[in-house]
């Protein structure tokens, strides 16, 4: 069996996604947050591929995937990668793990289309409108700048290392998490054009996703699949701790819950043995049928 990752690009109805595949087994979808991309997982990825067939895609606007103007709420979002993996790659049903931004994508992914998702997990963030304040009552200070019209564009264009790197240090528990090449490498694919107003985008479409996710709320829909919620421990490096298990329990009807210890936000880089292990015993104990 092969653990060479593969680079792939899809051209989908409207954006054209690259994605890398590894592994052989059960499906597991991968979803990275801002300000990352698939790269996030990397030392996740051979924890699974061994038991499992790894698909990690850049999301729309990000990464290597390309930059439309609109589109960025989640269930447009969650639209593409349901089309990259029952459409163009085949797969009918498969594990479905979602950090930061890549959550509330996962989740409308399985709140759209529950038949497709077998399992749910939503590491360090929790979905707009339902339980604790994605934005945390304003302690996201950058979720406010971003939702401003035009100016965080004109403030970071051509500071992007400088304004990235801050959310990488100050949101590390583990200071050697995420490395100069790592930095390197996130900020090439943010400094493209578009990217910076694409991972703006997604926190513009804050309220948007809100309204959908109370609706939901408000009509009494639950999640179907088990779900597994995991905060960072280290709150003081913004981990969010219980609050994914607070935000989910609201909304679905299997939770399990996972506080990663010695972890701030960035739980797939700073811990990411731990996080693949309770991923694989997960997966494990609700297999696909």
């Amino acid at each position: 069996m092969t653990t060479e990752i593969r680079h792939a690009r899809a051209r989908l109805s409207q954006v054209v996604m690259h994605y890398v595949t590894v592994g052989e087994g059960e499906p597991v979808v991968l979803l990275h947050g801002w300000p990352q991309t698939w790269r996030e997982w990397r030392h996740v990825i051979p924890l699974l591929a061994g038991r499992h067939k790894v698909i990690a895609p850049d999301l729309r606007g990000l990464g290597d995937t390309s930059k439309p103007l609109d589109g960025y709420d989640s269930r447009t979002i969650a639209g593409d990668i349901a089309e990259l993996v029952t459409e163009h790659l085949g797969i009918a049903r498969f594990h479905l793990v979602g950090h930061d931004w890549g959550g509330p994508t996962a989740f409308a992914l399985a709140s759209t289309r529950p038949e497709r998702v077998a399992t749910l997990t939503i590491v360090d963030v929790t979905i707009p409108g339902i339980g604790p304040d994605i934005s945390q009552g304003g302690k996201r200070w950058h979720h406010a700048f971003h939702t401003t019209a035009d100016l965080p564009e004109i403030l970071v264009q051509g500071r992007e290392h400088a304004y990235l790197s801050w959310f990488y240090r100050e949101f590390s528990w583990q200071p050697d998490a995420i490395t100069a090449e790592d930095v390197d490498a996130y900020v090439r694919a943010y400094s493209q054009p578009g990217a910076m107003r694409a991972g703006f985008a997604y926190y513009r479409n804050i309220p948007k996703n809100i309204a959908d996710n109370r609706a939901l709320l408000e009509a009494g829909f639950k999640l179907p699949m088990p779900v597994l919620a995991v905060g960072g421990g280290r709150t003081e490096a913004r981990g969010r701790g219980e609050e994914p298990q607070h935000s989910l329990r609201e909304i679905a009807a299997h939770v399990e819950g996972m506080v990663v210890a010695e972890s701030g936000h960035f739980v797939p880089e700073e811990q990411p043995q731990a996080l693949g292990k309770r991923l694989l015993e997960f997966f494990g104990a609700h297999p696909i049928r």
